[in-house]
């Protein structure tokens, strides 16, 4: 499963599940170990969330505070400290994922308007979100596994704090080192702007009157199957046509707004019937709410990986035509339609009205934000989905209710109210991270079942046995973090669960104290872009290449190894 991961064989989930499946079929584990996580309370906790967090986003709960720590801009530190405090302290109550998928498209547009690299602020977003998410039980989905196998092996649920005390302190002073270090450390890279992309991309043609194209429709005249370009509207007098159907019949005066690569637009002037015009009609393609320009990143387990966008027949499927692609911080100069894609890639798309609304949420692209738009008003509903969101934090403290029932709870409210429609609400959900949390409760039992986990705890106590307690404590730390940059931070913890369990038992700690440290250290994922979620999603737009994220990544795992191996020791 390791071995699959890592050379990108197979996605996370299919990885997980298979390898759990795998595990029963070979009588490794029975059918009660292999499928015990479905019946878990993690999962269903971790979808539960999904929902309450997609309806704080849906309606906009969250964006006067975004309005205000995107104000004017003042020193660099002081900037980066306004944007990662609140990005923290939020991504301990919601998933880390909406908010970064929230503050991205922000954060870019900001950064362009105030002449900053969104280089210096995007890495320090999404590390600032995951130490943020360390700080409560409902704060990742790791946090959530970490508590269902202590439920599973006779203990109680975390509860929604019971992580503060490891995990405060690192927090604190990660938070602190992300201010002082990134702007020194972070290169300052640009990724194209919107305004360049408009005059790069697009072209205004007019329909010549009685000529060959006038009276003709846009499929009889060539012009929907057109190599790299793709007509975007059509501008008739005031009123503007976008999309285009096939059949849409053109008339003499039309201007015809075409999308696509520079070298390609050369070719519309040889088509008999257009004449070039030079009224700066294609601005009008980024300006209006029809058609626009977005910007879409994708994840390991996107299914466009791997594949080429005439494979997937792109314009068709999703409704938009590829301009560019960018990736490393560089755009791809091959011919697009065969170039095929890979994790990270962020691909410029002009589409019409309602791709993001369409595509955002479907586990097709790790993150859809249209270009130079405007942030959206807060609506209606926005209260209750605030309100959602606090039976999530209350009630657990007031004792009511466990974190698992408060959520789901949450989410009914969400529905029930109108808030988000059902379809809305699975649509929220991501369903490959329930699902591998699911399987990766198998894994755990076979790692405990099979005796590796005895083996390996034999190793690590035989390796840092020289350091005593400590040494144990390093160990368990150390193997989480790096099984977290290779598998998923889910899988990491299962993985490790049943070893640190037997290291506890035999170092004299207490196994409790040590699960939590490990939970908080397989949140850590700072030294690569495959490691976490967040981290992925800020690549493209960040316009980063692999080796920035060790920049500031080595520091604060060093800092991350430090603190929980004290707070662990100490508590225990």
């Amino acid at each position: 499963m390791v071995a699959g991961l890592v050379r990108g064989k197979v996605s996370p989930p299919a990885g997980v599940i298979g390898a759990s499946a795998l595990l029963y079929v070979l009588g490794v584990t029975t059918a009660q170990q292999a499928f015990s996580g479905f019946s878990n309370t993690a999962p269903i906790t971790v979808a539960g969330l999904y929902v309450v967090a997609g309806a704080i986003d849906r309606t906009g709960a969250l964006q006067p505070i975004v309005s205000r720590l995107l104000a004017e801009p003042r020193t660099l530190r002081g900037d980066l400290a306004r944007l990662v405090l609140p990005a923290a302290g939020g991504s301990a109550f919601l998933a880390n994922t909406p908010i970064v998928a929230m503050l991205t498209p922000a954060v870019t547009r900001w950064a362009d308007a105030t002449n900053r690299s969104a280089s210096t602020f995007l890495i320090p977003l999404s590390y600032a979100t995951i130490l943020g998410g360390s700080i409560t039980a409902i704060g990742t989905s790791t946090n959530l596994v970490a508590s269902g196998l202590l439920v599973e092996h006779g203990d109680e649920a975390l509860g929604l704090f019971e992580l503060a005390p490891v995990a405060a302190p690192l927090v604190v002073l990660g938070l602190l080192m992300i201010v002082l270090l990134a702007p020194s450390v972070l290169p300052s890279r640009r990724r194209p702007r919107v305004a360049e992309a408009g005059r790069s991309y697009t072209v205004s043609m007019m329909v010549e009157a009685g000529g060959p194209v006038d009276g003709v429709s846009a499929a009889a005249a060539g012009l929907r199957d057109l190599s790299g370009l793709y007509l975007a509207e059509v501008l008739r007098g005031d009123r503007a046509i976008a999309p285009v159907p096939p059949e849409q019949t053109l008339r003499g005066g039309d201007q015809l707004v075409f999308a696509g690569v520079v070298n390609e637009i050369v070719d519309l002037q040889g088509i008999d019937g257009l004449v070039s015009t030079a009224d700066g009609a294609s601005e009008a393609l980024i300006d209006r709410d029809g058609t626009g320009f977005f910007e879409v990143v994708l994840g390991p387990s996107s299914p466009l990986v791997g594949r080429t966008a005439a494979e997937l027949n792109f314009r068709q499927r999703y409704g938009g035509a590829i301009l560019a692609i960018h990736r490393s911080g560089r755009a791809v100069e091959t011919t697009l339609g065969s170039e095929r894609f890979r994790a990270g890639d962020t691909l410029l798309v002009v589409a019409e009205r309602g791709f993001r609304v369409r595509w955002k949420d479907t586990g097709e692209f790790l993150l859809v934000s249209r270009l130079d738009a405007a942030m959206p008003a807060p609506t209606r509903h926005s209260p209750i989905a605030l309100a959602a969101l606090s039976l999530i934090v209350v009630l657990p403290v007031v004792g009511l209710l466990t974190v698992s029932r408060a959520t789901i709870l949450a989410a009914l409210v969400v529905v029930a109210t109108g808030v988000l429609r059902p379809r809305e609400a699975r649509d929220a959900v991501d369903v490959n991270v329930v699902l591998m949390i699911g399987g990766a409760f198998g894994l755990g039992a076979a790692v405990a079942e099979s005796g590796l986990a005895e083996i390996v705890a034999n190793g690590m106590l035989s390796g840092f046995g020289w350091a005593g307690t400590v040494g144990a404590v390093v160990g368990v730390i150390i193997a989480t973090m790096v099984l977290t940059e290779l598998v998923t931070n889910a899988a990491a913890v299962v993985l490790i669960f049943p070893i640190a369990i037997d290291i506890a038992e035999r170092s004299n700690l207490d196994p409790r104290t040590l699960v939590i440290g490990a939970a908080v250290a397989g949140s850590a994922s700072f030294l690569t872009p495959v490691g976490y979620q967040t981290n992925m999603m800020v690549y493209g737009p960040g316009g980063y290449r692999f080796s920035d994220y060790l920049r500031l990544g080595v520091p604060l795992s060093l800092l991350t190894v430090g603190v929980i191996t004290t707070m662990v020791t100490i508590l225990s």
